[in-house]
């Protein structure tokens, strides 16, 4: 009859619809997948191409990008920058971009392009049955409170806290601790191969065409194992919770947040779908999704990732354009807490300028030719550039105690390397402008210290033999180290003529090769010293 009929063509309808919804939900699958395969891929270009950044900043090397790319893209970089120097940095602008970018999508940048994030993301992570709901929010105050002390900071001048950053965090380590002890364990594995005969050729064929295209002759310096140290700590965090540093510590992350706490695009979820499974809020890497608050992630702590997208069987989760009026989760700290981080934030910044250093002793740090120290305590965001490109390995960053407002500035030491004469690259190289960029005859007469003999190690004046390294070495034209002759009685009374070396003072730049090349092991029987200390020979 009709009423039979009628069912029939409802059910159809009904099957119809049925299968049309599951194509719809499978399409909606595919198409999430996709754009996390899309991220996926997007991290992965960014960080190899921040590592061919870093490998291209090395002496002869030209790169279609800038060197400091990712510096430049960095806007808590910027930001502090500028307000330390109280200058307009130009090159460092292009943060703002990154900014206005979070202001549309969101903190995507944690999860699509910051290289440290895609390293965590990939590598120790927390078990999986470990529950990673919206927990600890309270920690999450942390980064906020880093954030507001290193920009009150830079306001007063100092830029000590911008070694938390994440860019220069990670390109500090790897530029100033790992190439450098990769490449003294690939010489040392070098040295042993290549005693046996028939592996020679394909030695030689790796020194030149592999290691030799990679990797500089920086030498390691031990007290970078600190960074290392420091470095190690983020990645051990990742296993107390997933993504740690990003959750709790990274300022740059606070900055991104609070940008995106009114971004347009946003997490959204379809209460009608959603099953409440609870899928989305143990797989968010951050810990952004709160299941006591409809399973919203917090637009502050969303960094866009989309594994909760892929994740979600009912296809509840979108990422859309809301209006502001239109219903968020985002991190909204109550006024208690939004003043007690601007207090410990000003408490923290008021300690760095005020307080004072640690007089254990004199400072001895020789700067790169072309900076002072204002302009390293101004303008240096610590992001070990200028260690990098250093053809001799001369630069490494300063732990002095006397001076720990400059911690991690660049300081020459000159046992492990020298100066060169002819190279003006780490004033080029400097993303700031804490190094100036000099001409290669400006920098030729750039006194960056002054060279002293001591002579109870000098080989001449301690043995009575002759040694004319020091002088032979000298690059200045004139010769800052001259040789007089002097007749000397041995303890055996033979006598003999020895060429003693001493140093004038008026020509002596400060390179560093006569100490780098003096044959007297452990210290040297010639320093370098800070101009304002030296002694009269």
């Amino acid at each position: 009859g009709p009423e039979q009929d009628r069912d029939q063509r409802d059910k159809r309808v009904t099957v119809t619809l049925a299968a049309r919804n599951q194509t719809v939900e499978k399409r909606s699958t595919r198409d999430s997948g996709r754009l996390r395969r899309l991220r996926q891929a997007v991290q992965l270009l960014a960080l190899l191409l921040f590592l061919y950044l870093l490998l291209g900043t090395r002496q002869g090397q030209t790169n279609i990008l800038p060197h400091d790319l990712f510096f430049r893209l960095d806007p808590l970089v910027g930001i502090t920058a500028m307000f330390a120097s109280h200058s307009w940095m130009p090159l460092m602008t292009l943060g703002g971009s990154v900014l206005l970018l979070t202001l549309v999508t969101g903190r995507g940048w944690c999860s699509w392009i910051c290289p440290l994030g895609t390293i965590l993301d990939w590598t120790l992570k927390r078990p999986l049955h470990q529950d990673n709901s919206y927990a600890h929010s309270g920690w999450r105050q942390v980064k906020y409170v880093l954030l507001l002390t290193v920009l009150l900071a830079s306001t007063l001048g100092s830029l000590t806290l911008l070694v938390l950053d994440p860019t220069t965090l990670l390109f500090r380590t790897l530029a100033s601790v790992v190439l450098p002890g990769l490449g003294d364990i690939l010489t040392t594995m070098e040295s042993w191969f290549f005693g046996i005969a028939p592996l020679r050729p394909a030695v030689e064929w790796f020194e030149v065409g592999v290691r030799g295209t990679v990797l500089t002759e920086q030498p390691f310096y031990t007290f970078n194992l600190t960074l290392l140290l420091v470095f190690a700590g983020v990645f051990a965090l990742n296993r107390v919770s997933g993504r740690f540093w990003c959750r709790y510590l990274c300022p740059l992350g606070g900055l991104l947040g609070l940008v995106s706490s009114v971004a347009r695009i946003r997490h959204s979820v379809d209460q009608e779908k959603c099953t409440s499974c609870q899928l989305c809020a143990k797989i968010c890497p951050t810990g952004a999704i709160d299941a006591e608050k409809d399973f919203i992630a917090s637009s502050s702590e969303c960094t866009s990732c989309l594994d909760c997208l892929v994740s979600c069987p009912t296809d509840a989760i979108s990422f859309r354009v809301q209006s502001r009026s239109g219903r968020r989760q985002s991190h909204d700290p109550q006024r208690r807490q939004l003043l007690l981080s601007l207090g410990s934030a000003s408490i923290g910044a008021a300690l760095l300028y005020v307080a004072p250093n640690f007089h254990l002793s004199q400072p001895l740090n020789i700067r790169p030719p072309g900076t002072s120290e204002e302009d390293l305590l101004n303008k240096c965001i610590r992001c070990g550039e200028c260690a990098r490109i250093c053809p001799t390995g001369v630069i490494q960053p300063s732990y002095s105690l006397a001076e720990w407002k400059g911690l991690l500035t660049p300081t020459l030491q000159t046992r492990l390397g020298y100066c060169d004469y002819s190279c003006t690259l780490c004033g080029q190289v400097c993303p700031t402008g804490a190094i100036a960029k000099l001409t290669l005859e400006e920098k030729q007469n750039k006194v960056i210290g002054i060279a002293h003999i001591d002579k109870n190690r000098c080989v001449p004046y301690a043995q009575g033999l002759d040694c004319i390294v020091c002088e032979e070495m000298c690059p200045v034209p004139e010769k800052a180290v001259k040789l007089d002759e002097k007749t000397v009685v041995h303890p055996n009374g033979e006598v003999s003529k020895v060429l003693l070396p001493r140093v004038i003072q008026d020509l002596c730049i400060g390179c560093g090769i006569c100490e780098y090349k003096c044959p007297v092991s452990g210290v040297a029987a010639i320093c370098i010293y800070p101009t304002d200390l030296i002694v009269n020979e």
